[in-house]
Order: C-alpha cells, then sequence, then structure tokens
C-alpha cells in the first residue's frame, strides 16, 4: 500500500505569548516570556504564584456567551485554536467531503476547573444532596473538546482525543497523520489544549515539588538547560494544526507550510514522573521517528526539545540527543520554547509543533530564554547549540519536536519543507 504524503494547511494557537499563531510567534522569536503573578484564583497560600496565562482574551469574540458557559476553559481555547486554524486553512465546509475531515486533540487533564468548581460547591452544601450543575459531565470529560470542534463544523470522520499527560498533543498529531496517509481521512482538524492554572492543579504540582517557586522573578523562572533551573511553569493554552493529504490540499489550492514526514513513541518503563536518567526513552521515540520517516539523523537541522526546566528531564534529553545523533548533535539547533510559554501540559505538543512548523517554513530557531553564562550545569554539553536568549537565523530543512510526559509517554513529530 502506498502512503499518501500529508502537508500541514493551517494554524490556530492561543497562548501566553499571543491570542494568534503570529502573534505568538513573534514574541517567540522575540524572546519574550508569557510569565506572571496567577490572576485566575487566590493564590496567597500556594508556594507557586505565577504561571503563563492565556492574556486579553475575549472568548465572547469567536463563541456564543450563553454556549461559551456550558463549556470548560480548556473547550473553549481549543474551539478557539481549531476556528482560527480552519479559517486559516482556508477550508470551505459548503463544497468539502465532511465524511472524510475528523477531529483528533489531545489534552492531559481535561476539565479541571469544572471538576474542582462542582466539587467544592458539593461540599459547601452537603446537607442539600447531591446538586450538581446538569453540564457538569460534559463539562468536564476529556473528550469533549474534540466532540464539540466536530458538532460545530458538523465534521463525520474520526474523532476522539489522545490522553498520554504532557505527550498528548503529539500523540495526537501522530494518530492525525497515520489516518490520512492510511487514506482513511482527508484532513484531521489536529492539536491540543489545556487549562490547569486553578488551585488543584498548581496545588497538586507543588505537591509534587514540580514548579518553580521562583516568585521573586517569574519572567525568569523557566530556564532550560541551566544550573539553578528548579521546576517547571505552568501555562495553559490550545494550538490548532490542519494536516490535510497532499493532492486533496493542491486540489483546492491550498496553502502549505510544511509537509509532515514521520512520528514516534515509546516508554521510558521507568517511573511515574521521573525521564529516564540516562535518556533511553527520548532515545528510542527520536530513532522511531526518523525511521519512520525514512531519514538520517543529519536529515535534521532544528529540535525543538521537551526541556521544561527540571533538574532530571534537561540532563536526559540532552543526553540521548548526543546518543542518537553523534557528531551531528554539535551542528544542530535546540531550543525549549517552554522557556517562554511554559509548560502547556497536554496542550504543549501542539504549541510546539507549529513552532517547529514555522521555524521550517521562515528559517528561524525560536530562542531557549533566561541562559546565564556562569549558570553552568556540569551534566550539561554546552557545545551542543541550545540557541540560548536569541532567536537564530539559518536554514530549517526539518524539525523534530519531541514531548514527554508523566508514566513515561513519549512522543515524537518531524517536518520538513514542502517540495513536489
Amino acid at each position: 500500500m502506498e502512503l499518501k504524503r500529508v502537508v500541514v494547511t493551517g494554524l490556530g494557537a492561543v497562548t501566553p505569548l499571543g491570542n494568534t499563531p503570529e502573534e505568538t510567534w513573534a514574541n517567540m522569536v522575540a524572546g519574550k516570556s508569557g510569565a506572571a503573578p496567577i490572576t485566575h484564583f487566590d493564590t496567597t497560600n500556594f508556594k507557586t504564584k505565577f504561571a503563563c496565562e492565556v492574556k486579553d482574551l475575549n472568548i465572547n469574540d469567536y463563541l456564543d456567551r450563553k454556549e461559551a458557559r456550558k463549556l470548560d476553559r480548556y473547550t473553549q481555547l481549543a474551539m478557539i485554536s481549531a476556528i482560527q486554524g480552519i479559517k486559516d486553512s482556508g477550508l470551505d465546509m459548503e463544497t468539502v467531503d465532511r465524511n472524510r475531515i475528523g477531529v483528533i486533540y489531545g489534552v492531559g487533564i481535561g476539565g479541571i476547573q469544572t471538576f474542582e468548581d462542582e466539587v467544592v460547591y458539593y461540599g459547601q452544601h452537603l446537607d442539600e444532596g447531591p446538586k450538581f450543575n446538569p453540564f457538569f459531565i460534559p463539562k468536564m470529560i476529556a473528550d469533549i473538546a474534540s466532540g464539540q470542534i466536530s458538532i460545530m463544523y458538523g465534521l463525520h470522520g474520526p474523532n476522539y482525543t489522545t490522553t498520554s499527560a504532557c505527550a498528548s498533543s503529539t500523540s495526537a498529531l501522530a494518530d492525525a497523520f497515520n489516518q490520512i496517509r492510511l487514506g482513511k481521512a482527508n484532513v484531521i482538524v489536529s492539536g491540543g489544549a489545556e487549562a490547569a492554572i486553578c488551585g488543584s492543579g498548581v496545588g497538586g504540582f507543588n505537591a509534587m515539588h514540580a514548579l518553580s517557586t521562583r516568585n521573586d522573578d517569574p519572567e525568569r523562572a523557566s530556564r532550560p538547560f541551566s544550573a539553578s533551573r528548579d521546576g517547571f511553569v505552568m501555562g495553559e493554552g490550545a494550538a490548532c494544526i490542519v494536516l490535510e493529504e497532499l493532492e486533496h490540499a493542491k486540489a483546492r489550492g491550498a496553502k502549505i507550510y510544511a509537509e509532515m514526514v514521520g512520528e514516534g513513541a515509546s516508554a521510558d518503563a521507568h517511573h511515574i514522573t521521573a525521564s529516564h536518567p540516562e535518556g533511553l526513552g527520548a532515545r528510542l521515540v527520536m530513532m522511531n521517528a526518523l525511521e519512520d520517516a525514512g531519514m538520517k539523523p543529519e536529515d535534521i537541522d532544528y529540535i525543538n526539545v521537551h526541556g521544561t526546566s527540571t533538574p532530571v528531564g534537561d540532563i536526559s534529553e540532552a543526553r540521548a540527543i548526543k546518543d542518537l545523533f553523534g557528531e551531528h548533535a554539535y551542528q544542530l539547533n535546540i531550543s525549549s520554547t517552554k522557556s517562554m510559554t511554559g509548560h502547556l501540559l497536554g496542550a504543549a505538543g501542539a504549541v510546539e509543533a507549529m513552532a517547529s512548523i514555522l521555524a521550517v517554513k521562515n528559517d528561524i530557531v525560536p530562542p531557549t530564554i533566561n541562559h546565564a553564562e556562569d549558570d553552568i550545569d556540569e551534566n550539561i554539553d554546552y557545545d551542543l547549540n541550545f540557541t540560548f536568549n536569541t532567536a537564530q537565523k539559518r536554514e530549517v530543512r526539518a524539525a523534530l519536536s519531541n514531548t514527554f510526559g508523566f508514566g513515561g509517554h513519549n512522543a515524537c513529530v518531524i517536518f520538513k519543507k514542502y517540495a513536489e
């Protein structure tokens, strides 16, 4: 069976760096941080008091006010990203075969704010018996964002949600890619969303000692590959990647950002939260993606790393890159855009895939910000080009994007310049 070619024809994004892909990319290239004091809830009694929130977004510019109230924030963000992505793709829903257009989105947690609100309210009214909002369950469940997007556009193709912790939306992109190249769909509206900046989200990660507590300097708190890193910075947002079968895209004259050429998956099989110290799972997932794409390590110019700014994870990923790429590792550009966006959990893979796609399209590598020359970790090889602090212009023939999740879930996707 000859596999179909798959291209990117639309992008959408709502992130801590901007409420469109263009704004997000411009601030990413400029090296801006999205971190600031938390406004979503009172952090007085919390160890961490800052995060990377979406800012100045008017939900009702995209969604009907009454209908938006029936949606958890993560679903609102997912739908907005999809609205942007579908518009950008130029798909005419009146003329396309909607039976062959699907929606596959990733989310790590889902409607945690809705769950928190409902359970707290119930706890305060125990004497009244069970008393829940009738939209509690459909607002909370993790699969509802993809369902709502399909309902909004009448899309009858494959529709489901992937959940693999922080690898969730990369897993969604991988599944979307496979659905199209196997001929099961013409278009998949894919991506991911997350909105967990709430008391239970921040409090839960604080209890694990996973979050940075650099409350006096939020903008500089996410500092991947620096010795003084002290945990990740939580982010929220969503991104949409419209994937399309090449001939279908060409037939309707669609613009093409890049071609998706490979995906990989692996498991660390090591620990529920910590990555394998030698990066075995990280090495394997990148190797699997390269093999799937029919590419050699030297074909890659840029790696958008998982790079969460955690003590163990950054070291193991850098080791995995050196081990797999060998001497070519020193010719790569490597960067962690989480230094600017924070960690968007289940949405991270989609946002970072978008960054990788735009790096390929524009021949610009976004930076890893917040590194000081004397902030050196002896376990990291700084001869690798981490693209510290300043974006770098270079030819980016192909980019690889890594995401790793709690439970040892690893996912990787590869994009390259489109050519006939």
